[in-house]
């Protein structure tokens, strides 16, 4: 007699409960917004941070799942996705803008991360890169040049800590914290120059964990991001978390097709 697989702890699924194409994104909203043009979506969880929904596109079965923000809830995801049998792993995020040439609503395809979290350290080495598949970068900056869009492909840097990371353009050109009452960590500005020089593209939370533990688990990994805002932030007139959303919605749905068919 065949012995049921015991559920995952957080999330509640069992193997066979999703497949193995999954969509990640920190919003739960966004869960809706990448599924809706699927036919047949059915929720299968929504517990704390963690929605996540399956359906079909194209005659494939596709997931989309919220991570929360941030690299431990992002592992914990990922860690239960890959023991009931994801392999196919596309986040679609927003992200701060690092690169000086990059416009709000522009698009970047990770092609590897800067490890800046504290969760992945928990796992391997700093010096384990966090590198992206080749097969999902190909297949994303395939589909954003069939779709037209903005985009360009590089090095994210992945970072926990939203406030005291994220910086503001103060008086007299100086870069500050986001934190309470202008807390700012040292050395802050000269990180940001420093990534800059390197040709870092963009700054977001959730990359560096989904791409080391995809490295560490044998999946196929990759992640695509709207340009949010700029670093250092010039201010409200500055931020647009929607812009080309739909489009990186759109890009990372064809890439997902196109993996599957090859």
């Amino acid at each position: 007699m065949a012995v049921e697989e015991p559920a995952q702890p957080i999330t509640g699924l069992r193997r066979g409960d999703l497949g193995e194409n999954v969509f990640l994104c920190g919003d739960p909203a966004r869960v809706a917004r990448i599924s809706a043009a699927w036919s047949d979506v059915e929720s299968v969880c929504d517990v704390r941070e963690y929605r996540i929904v399956t359906g079909e596109s194209s005659g494939v079965r596709m997931c989309a799942a919220s991570t929360g923000i941030g690299a431990p809830s992002t592992a914990i995801l990922v860690e239960e996705l890959a023991k009931i049998g994801v392999r196919n792993l596309i986040r679609v995020g927003n992200s701060g803008g690092l690169a000086p040439e990059l416009e709000l609503g522009d698009l970047v395809i990770t092609t590897g991360s800067v490890r800046d979290d504290g969760t992945t350290t928990s796992y391997v080495a700093p010096e384990y890169p966090a590198v992206a598949s080749h097969e999902v970068v190909s297949a994303l900056v395939e589909a954003a040049r069939a779709r037209g869009v903005r985009f360009t492909t590089g090095v994210s840097w992945s970072l926990d800590a939203f406030y005291a990371r994220n910086a503001v353009l103060g008086e007299g050109g100086t870069i500050d914290s986001m934190s309470f009452e202008g807390f700012t960590p040292p050395g802050l500005a000269d990180k940001i120059e420093t990534y800059r020089a390197a040709r870092v593209q963009n700054m977001e939370m959730e990359s560096g964990a989904v791409l080391t533990l995809a490295g560490l688990f044998g999946l196929r990994a990759g992640c695509i991001c709207v340009v949010s805002d700029r670093t250092p932030w010039p201010g409200p007139a500055e931020l647009d978390i929607d812009k080309n959303m739909d489009a990186c919605i759109a890009v990372a749905n064809d890439a997902m097709r196109m993996l599957v068919e090859r």
